[in-house]
């Protein structure tokens, strides 16, 4: 569940020209992204071949053709090479004038392989070999432009709607420059998040899932949050995290972040994780920062 929350900032937006650079597992919604993208009215050109992607961001002389650029790169582009595509990506950020992000999407091996088997798509490097030998293959092979993105967007738990509800938010033409923070509340039983930067578990709450009158419902509930806040630990422990973040958002931004994840986990992802997100995604938004509200697991049920 994505709750998207209304803030400003204080940063004043670049004229630079945006380019999204668009790559990610086979399979974990390129096309979704894409088409997004194109929506919020960038130009979008897909499987351009490597060689070509250098031209079609800097030969155009003509300041009227300066339209936002969403290109997309899979292994399945024409001379694709991560060693290639590296160099191509350090060239254009380099220049000046140009916006560059890279968002690289991801997804477990499961979920990719459910939806392989649904499309009846073949896997484009599984060849003759079974269909989880070619997604493990691509993880390895994608894994240095993973650790080199500027936005990693785990789509495991994600519709295709809630994909592109993020996409419009993270790279929207009228979303101010600075810092992009997502706050994603989970539950541990169905694994971290593969994006987050920074994860805090709060399963040293007390949980309100063992009161019969708190448990159907979340922590978005004003009776489930008047519980958390009850808890002697909830207060010291909500003002040292938010402090804390707030400190170091200006570090990460002089290092040239432009997205940060921070995951807020606990059991069943419902009621606690879910409360305190809540909180520290007001608090930041309060603080003048762009920010985007995931409820992970909220609607797998209760825990």
């Amino acid at each position: 569940m994505i709750v998207p929350l209304p803030v400003t900032t204080p940063h004043a937006a670049a004229a630079r020209r945006r380019i999204a650079l668009v790559t990610g597992l086979s399979g974990a919604g390129r096309s979704t992204a894409m088409r997004a993208l194109e929506d919020a009215g960038y130009e979008a050109v897909d499987n351009l071949p490597l060689t070509l992607l250098a031209s079609l961001v800097l030969s155009d002389p003509d300041p009227a053709h300066d339209r936002p650029v969403a290109i997309g790169v899979d292994t399945r582009t024409r001379d694709f090479g991560v060693d290639a595509l590296v160099a191509a990506i350090d060239r254009l950020k380099g220049e000046q004038g140009l916006d560059v992000r890279l968002l690289y999407l991801d997804c477990d091996d499961e979920t990719l392989s459910r939806r392989f088997t649904e499309t009846r798509r073949r896997h484009p490097l599984a060849a003759d070999r079974p269909l989880v030998d070619g997604i493990k293959a691509e993880r390895r092979l994608l894994e240095p432009l993973r650790a080199r993105a500027d936005r990693v967007v785990d789509t495991s738990a994600l519709a295709p709607h809630q994909l592109k509800r993020i996409v419009l938010e993270d790279f929207s033409l009228d979303a101010p420059a600075g810092l992009a923070l997502s706050v994603v509340s989970f539950a541990y039983r169905n694994g971290l998040p593969r994006e987050a930067d920074l994860v805090f578990d709060v399963r040293f709450l007390s949980n309100p899932h063992y009161r019969t009158d708190l448990k159907p419902l979340t922590g978005r509930d004003a009776e489930v949050a008047r519980f958390v806040e009850r808890d002697p630990g909830f207060q010291a422990f909500f003002d040292g995290l938010s402090d804390m973040i707030l400190a170091l958002l200006p570090r990460f931004e002089a290092e040239g972040k432009s997205y940060l994840t921070v995951a807020v986990g606990c059991t069943g992802g419902r009621h606690r994780s879910v409360f305190v997100a809540e909180r520290l995604a007001d608090r930041l938004a309060k603080g003048g920062r762009r920010v985007n509200l995931v409820h992970r697991d909220l609607d797998r049920g209760f825990a």
